[in-house]
């Protein structure tokens, strides 16, 4: 129970003037507003929308505004709002095969069907500091620089393994049922594994990079490739019941990625590649890509692997993912916790008087 400090009110009123203040910086340059947020960030954007379970990049970039910049508190705004919303509805699965592409790779085959297509990205630059930023204003690219986008359809890695019989199908489970609503229902073990791509979604991208980056030391005896990354827009569908056909309400901006995995067989399975699964709002490669490593990984008991690393463990993995619960349950520690820590003092204290009273006085030590 923790007991409010005489004038506690007052101090707490001050801290949020002094977080406005901190917030808005020197007043004497101009304010950073959500549209500069929405368009110029659009990487911390697009994290903030996959882990706030929400795609709207203006309430997005709001919450980055209005946490400084914290991306992980500004999921926590974006989550609390989200709690207050009706559900309206339930959309079709997304087709992803139709996906406009702005960027698609595969590390598994050169020349593919529909071919390669970088589009925006970092992997080709210096990682040295561009101090040319620093001058006002820049050099917009034409637009025919930045808008390269793949309209065809065009066919997945995956269905060229497929066509040799060398990879695993995924087809619906029986019945094709609903899957379980993390956003409504608590996690419960054993977890499906819908259940676990939700939560894997939702999950901090920090801790997914690391359980994947594990998986790729050794920790879960696998040797991925990116069968295909995939980064453009997809359609998005809903079937209302009083109108009983399917009708498009816009698009979304998704990534997605398929991770190849050799698999030895079993008693009743041949030998081929199985697969890990990533999906994440806007341009998040990193985040997808450490989805499907971590998603492979769990399937470890499913496919009669040995369950020997921390990534293998679903009850590890998905309790520790989410970073509103983590930075919680750490942050809950600044809150006062006088009583309990003066009880511990307290009986400290008793075991160093007892463990002093047994201890042998110096004249009693034999020499």
């Amino acid at each position: 129970m923790y007991v409010a400090v005489k004038g506690g009110e007052t101090a707490i009123l001050n801290s949020y003037r002094l977080l406005d203040r901190q917030r808005r910086g020197d007043p004497g340059l101009a304010e950073l507003d959500v549209a500069q947020i929405r368009s110029q960030l659009k990487l911390a954007v697009d994290r903030v929308m996959t882990e706030g379970s929400v795609y709207d990049p203006e309430l997005a970039a709001l919450a980055i505004k209005q946490a400084s910049g914290d991306l992980v508190e500004a999921i926590f705004l974006l989550r609390a709002y989200r709690a207050t919303l009706p559900r309206l509805g339930t959309t079709c699965p997304l087709d992803t095969a139709r996906m406009q592409l702005e960027r698609r790779i595969s590390a598994t085959f050169k020349d593919l069907p529909g071919g390669q297509l970088l589009g925006p990205t970092y992997d080709y630059t210096q990682r040295l500091l561009d101090f040319a930023l620093l001058a006002e204003g820049g050099v917009p690219r034409t637009p025919a620089e930045s808008s390269a986008v793949c309209s065809a359809a065009v066919p997945r890695v995956v269905d060229l393994l497929n066509q040799e019989g060398l990879i695993e199908r995924s087809p619906p489970p029986e019945g094709d049922p609903t899957p379980s609503d993390l956003t409504r229902e608590p996690l419960r073990f054993p977890a499906d594994r819908a259940t676990r791509l939700q939560n894997l979604a939702r999950g901090d991208e920090g801790f997914l990079l690391a359980m994947a980056y594990s998986t790729q030391r050794g920790y879960a005896h696998s040797h991925p490739f990116v069968g295909e990354l995939r980064v453009g827009q997809v359609e998005l569908v809903v079937e209302p019941e009083e109108l009983g056909f399917a009708i498009s309400i816009g698009d979304l901006e998704i990534t997605e990625c398929e991770m190849v995995n050799q698999f030895a067989g079993s008693a009743s399975e041949p030998p081929t590649f199985t697969r890990g699964y990533g999906l994440a709002f806007g341009h998040s490669e990193r985040k997808a890509m450490a989805m499907s490593l971590v998603d492979r990984a769990l399937r470890a008991e499913e496919l009669g692997e040995m369950v020997e690393s921390p990534a293998q463990m679903p009850e590890f993995v998905l309790s520790h993912s989410d970073s509103l619960e983590a930075s919680g349950f750490v942050q809950h520690l600044k809150l006062p916790h006088y009583v309990d820590f003066q009880a511990e003092l307290a009986l400290v204290r008793q075991m160093r008087a007892e463990a002093l009273a047994r201890a042998p006085r110096p004249e009693e030590t034999p020499t």
